[in-house]
């Protein structure tokens, strides 16, 4: 299931699911039912991404050690998990929370496994196709909330949009070996890890600085979190300014890591300051 990364996407789910204006205090019936059905979708589209690159894995140090590469399950056993924990996870959102969460659910995972996995090994344009799953958990959480695809859903999605260039190119950046000796392009230069990487990171950044007033300007929390967004936008920016002069293996890792702490300061800076508005 890839469990770390599978509870980073449902954190945000979850978070983004609190963040609606209509949800009040902690439903923990319903918040622990939107992790499992998160942990089961995910762990779904993880599951098929590893069956398909079982080999590709095999061949890498950092994910040689998975269940399929490693030979611990067959493909066919991932297959049967990946189809149970999916089934799984999309009708619970029906039945827990609503038909458009379920069906943005069900997107999520095609779009993850049958698009962005093999789209990896054909053209960098896989990064920008995987940013969607990637960020539409966001969306989930605030459409199982609201039955609603409404402005406050789309603002959090995009804050996690953005935030996944800079993550994903620090990461192919630090793999790059090993993603060469398989055939993935995942950086945006043909050449490798180039200036032109670090300033693709860097525009990015930037942009997340003006969406992360959006929530406020939604009146979705309070002054509280902007400050606290607005430094952790600056301080992306300038992990990849340092990338940028640096050109290092070190530079993309202090861009991975940074990017790895940033989620749940926003989030939960969000999360935090939306429950004291709604107090005052």
């Amino acid at each position: 299931m890839k469990f770390t990364l599978s509870f980073t996407v449902v954190f945000t789910c979850v978070i983004c699911y609190q963040l609606a204006p209509n949800v009040a205090g902690f439903d923990w019936f319903n918040i622990l039912l939107l992790t499992f059905a998160g942990l089961c979708i995910t762990g779904s589209a993880n599951a098929i991404n590893q069956s398909v690159e079982k080999d590709t894995d095999a061949l890498m140090k950092r994910t040689s050690s998975r269940p399929v590469a490693a030979g611990r399950l067959t493909q066919q056993q991932a297959y049967g998990f990946a189809l149970i924990t999916g089934v799984v996870g999309v009708g619970l959102m029906w039945w827990g929370f609503n038909l458009s969460s379920a069906l943005l659910s069900a997107f999520s995972l095609f779009l993850y496994a049958f698009i962005y996995t093999p789209l990896k090994k054909i053209n960098s344009i896989a990064v920008l196709v995987g940013a969607f799953p990637g960020a539409i958990p966001c969306l989930i959480g605030w459409v199982a909330a609201t039955n609603e695809f409404s402005a406050g859903g789309w603002a959090l999605l995009l804050i996690q949009f953005l935030w996944q260039f800079p993550h994903f190119w620090a990461i192919a950046w630090v793999s790059h070996n090993d993603y060469s000796k398989v055939g993935f392009k995942l950086l945006p230069a043909k050449e490798g890890p180039t200036r032109f990487t670090a300033v693709q990171s860097i525009m990015y950044a930037v942009l997340m600085i003006p969406i992360g007033f959006i929530p406020h300007y939604l009146h979705l929390t309070g002054d509280w979190s902007m400050w606290v967004v607005l430094v952790a936008n600056i301080f992306m920016v300038v992990q990849c300014v340092r990338l940028y002069q640096n050109m290092g293996v070190q530079a993309a890792r202090r861009v991975m890591f940074s990017s790895y702490i940033y989620l749940p300061i926003v989030y939960l800076s969000l999360l935090a300051d939306k429950l004291n508005f709604v107090h005052l």
